[in-house]
């Protein structure tokens, strides 16, 4: 049994039977409904969009607190006083959650935190293949697992496909006229994460049934992606269909493992309704 924990932000999106799976502990991320906080997961995502149908504005996310990471930390360190804790931490320039947990680690050796630079799909792709290598590694501290995860976290590559502009609109990441004009030409913009920001790299335009599949040859071309598994994760209101004709289209790219994931309310709030996301492994060079 390896000698270290993982700890890592609801933001992730991760699962709880992958959590369970590999004894990963989760740190909430919250979410703002007016004067109602909620923690992330603790209630369904389309509560968001019942939210923003009502009152015309998306609400608000926050990071977590030190005081979350230090209940979590004090929660392990309890149970297993011999074991170190690797916190692997949300994008720090999205959240303020990576400060937090190292003002929460502040003068405990046995606790490090690293900012992945990864978002939801891709940091659960990021965690669970830090967490399996750490399976083959138990004798591993944490000096070699921070240089192992840091590794990893550079291969990973993460892009998403929002269905329509209304939510960035909402959240002040676009203009009116742009998403306006936008919905109404069906112009998707592909998100990519890079270096920790969410950028607009390329524009898509038509259907999100005919996208989806293209966005994933495409991007798994771009990126030259691993075919050993891939992450597809997909927001409320994402239409069966949809789903079914990514898992086609990942097979015939020659992904082994497909991973379907669903997007708690902190993503949602920034993708909105029907959007797609989709995370791998770089076989190429890796990002700092």
């Amino acid at each position: 049994m390896s000698n270290l924990v993982i700890t890592v932000e609801s933001g992730s999106d991760l699962t709880e039977e992958m959590a369970r799976q590999y004894g990963i502990f989760i740190v909430p991320m919250y979410v703002q409904f007016k004067d109602e906080t909620r923690a992330d997961g603790s209630f369904p995502a389309s509560d968001v969009c019942r939210y923003f149908k009502e009152t015309g504005k998306v609400p608000k996310t926050s990071g977590s607190s030190p005081e979350d990471y230090r209940k979590v930390f004090d929660e392990i360190h309890r149970k297993w006083p011999e074991k170190k804790i690797l916190h692997l931490a949300y994008s720090a320039v999205t959240t303020c959650s990576y400060q937090s947990a190292q003002i929460a680690a502040e003068g405990w050796d046995y606790v490090a935190c690293l900012d992945t630079k990864h978002v939801s799909a891709g940091l659960t792709a990021a965690v669970t293949a830090v967490a399996r290598r750490l399976q083959e590694k138990e004798e591993w501290e944490l000096r070699e697992a921070v240089r192992e995860a840091e590794k990893i976290t550079g291969r990973v590559r993460m892009c998403f496909l929002p269905d329509h502009l209304t939510y960035l609109r909402a959240g002040g990441r676009c203009g009116n006229l742009t998403a306006l004009c936008g919905n109404l030409l069906q112009i998707h913009p592909r998100i990519e994460l890079l270096e920790g920001y969410l950028k607009a790299t390329k524009k898509y335009r038509g259907s999100m049934k005919k996208l989806v599949p293209r966005l994933i040859r495409d991007y798994s071309a771009q990126e030259e992606l691993e075919r050993s598994e891939i992450w597809l994760l997909h927001t409320v209101e994402f239409p069966e269909e949809i789903r079914q004709a990514a898992t086609e289209t990942a097979r015939e790219e020659g992904f082994r493992t497909i991973h379907w994931m669903e997007a708690k309310g902190v993503i949602t709030v920034h993708g909105g309704p029907g959007a797609f996301a989709m995370a791998g492994y770089a076989s190429g060079v890796h990002r700092s």
